[in-house]
């Protein structure tokens, strides 16, 4: 049973021994009696800053389903509902893995300056005893929580590459193996005071190295290991994102829960924390701004969706900065990292690289750009709002060597990441029952959502389906049938002018699980030979049409 009283802690740390009885009554801080008879320890904590952390914690949460709406919108219509399964997903499998050894491997007290250890192992000892990542501002059972979003946030940012082609199965088990190898390592480098960029002096708020690099480089990866989509480099794949709302609900909830992302990185309710919101917000507005303007002047349509992704690279490239830097400095990061990223999303034509959400070019990049920037105008005046932390600065502060550190961190987090990252696909890729990674070309044509899951984002993606071609499903409860030509109706509602495919290429089976229907296994020249006139379509299954063909019929 801990020992809870409420008072003030009658020392300059907030921390003594239990026997010098240091506990005065007059306060409001939440005091705490830990350790073994004998050699208890008081701690006390701050009421505030306890509520504050744990109200960040679930603005950090809401950014993974925000993550998923924003993937889902980005996507064709029959791949949508596969994107938001695989970020929730990813909440899920890091939870788990996070209290099996996840945070014991990141922050355990007794680790190394290269790997942590299994001190705390299924949570034994998380609690009330001082967090040293925190400043030992905050119970334990508090910070692990926080931390946990974080290590389940970034597998969700870098499955995106993975979308319209990647099984299920396999990237849950990826996810866990990687939040082990790549994410807690890296993580505990920077952030577990053991670590060896913390004790030399890297300077890395929010996770520029454990979040935006390595949910970047693993995307690159991902996106090189599992090859193009069916119709890379050809009008199949010159789509539109079928819904640009989704696209602005996904961002806004990431926009909203990245300010307890970095207002919470400093683990005070302090000065340290209101620049942090301030500079978040800023350097997202100004990277929206920015590339929506340069997308003008290509298009001159202003583009919603342009302005979303250069809000989330604003976001990004802050991550590592917010907390070292003033508001007038995250103006130039918001428009550096707009710049950067909007420009390398041409490079993977080059690099020729399918990578569909573009993750290497809006995190990865950005956050090479925030990371440098913070080497520049880190400033130890604002480091030093929350009272507590002490830094030399950078560029600013005539701390020239801190931008030597800065590329270092760069350099190391990326090739732990790409290296590890290729490593486990590989070997996990090659054992039976969990690979291969890449979906069969029948989930590409006919969608994974019908292929993997058996449901849809909505109902009349399974009607009015995107099939590249020809669709002949039959429908068995009531042995109707109905063949779409999906040609003449411009395929996928979201103008990606999709050809059909050469003659003779079956489309193979697919279950529409809840629905209990089932696609028949047949191949192109049949069903262009099978497909029916105006006339000879049962009334009864065009009953089920989309509803954009009823209306279309009146």
């Amino acid at each position: 049973m801990v020992n809870i009283t409420f008072g003030a802690v009658a020392a300059p740390s907030a921390a003594a021994p239990a026997a010098d009885n240091p506990i005065q009554t007059a306060g409001l801080d939440f005091i705490v009696t830990y350790g073994s008879p004998g050699s208890e320890m008081v701690q006390g904590y701050s009421t505030g800053d306890m509520a504050w952390i744990l109200t960040c914690t679930a603005l950090v949460w809401l950014m993974i389903p925000g993550l998923g709406y924003l993937y889902s919108g980005l996507t064709r219509r029959k791949n949508a509902l596969h994107m938001l399964l695989l970020t929730m997903m990813a909440l899920a499998v890091v939870s788990f893995q996070w209290f099996f050894w996840g945070y014991s491997l990141t922050f355990s007290s007794t680790g190394g300056a290269f790997f942590g250890n299994l001190r705390n192992f299924g949570f034994m000892g998380v609690l009330e005893e001082p967090a040293g990542g925190s400043s030992n501002r905050l119970p334990e059972i508090i910070y692990a929580g926080y931390e946990m979003m974080f290590a389940a946030l970034v597998p969700a940012i870098a499955i995106g590459a993975a979308c319209e082609r990647a099984r299920v199965w396999p990237f849950l088990i990826f996810t866990f193996v990687w939040a082990t190898l790549v994410y807690d390592p890296i993580a505990h480098w920077i952030w577990a005071p053991q670590g060896w960029a913390f004790k030399w002096g890297v300077l890395d708020y929010a996770g520029g190295g454990p979040v935006e690099i390595c949910s970047g480089i693993t995307g690159l990866v991902i996106s090189y290991y599992l090859g193009k989509r069916r119709g890379y480099g050809t009008e199949r794949l010159l789509f539109k994102p079928h819904n640009v709302s989704h696209i602005v609900l996904g961002t806004a909830f990431l926009w909203f829960g990245w300010l307890g992302f970095n207002g919470g990185s400093c683990f005070t309710a302090s000065l340290r924390a209101g620049m942090s919101v301030m500079t978040t917000n800023t350097a997202a507005s100004v990277a929206g701004i920015t590339w929506m303007l340069l997308d003008y002047r290509l298009e001159r349509k202003w583009s919603v969706v342009g302005f979303c992704t250069g809000a989330i690279a604003g976001l990004v490239a802050i991550t590592p900065a917010a907390g070292f830097i003033g508001v007038p400095a995250s103006v130039l990061v918001g428009f550096l990292s707009a710049v950067v990223s909007n420009f390398a999303t041409g490079v993977k034509v080059f690099m020729r690289c399918d990578d569909a959400m573009d993750v290497f070019a809006v995190h990865a990049l950005a956050g090479y750009v925030g990371l440098i920037l913070t080497g520049l105008f880190a400033q130890a005046s604002v480091a030093n709002n929350d009272g507590i932390l002490v830094i030399s600065g950078g560029w600013l502060d005539h701390h020239y060597y801190q931008l030597a550190q800065q590329i270092a961190w760069i350099v190391a987090a990326t090739a732990w990441t790409g290296g590890v990252t290729f490593a486990i696909m590989l070997v996990l890729d090659h054992i039976p029952g969990i690979g291969p990674f890449r979906a069969s070309e029948t989930a590409e044509i006919i969608g994974v959502d019908e292929e993997q899951l058996g449901e849809f984002a909505y109902d009349y993606a399974l009607f009015n389906r995107d099939l590249e071609g020809n669709c002949s499903p039959a429908y068995l409860e009531g042995q109707n049938k109905l063949d779409l030509y999906e040609g003449q109706k411009g395929g996928n509602g979201s103008s990606d002018g999709a050809a059909a495919p050469a003659a003779g290429e079956a489309l193979g089976p697919a279950s529409s699980g809840s629905s209990g229907q089932q696609a028949a296994s047949r191949t192109v020249a049949e069903a262009e030979a099978a497909k029916p006139t105006t006339e000879t379509v049962d009334e009864k299954a065009m009953q089920h049409a989309a509803p954009q063909d009823a209306s279309a019929r009146h």
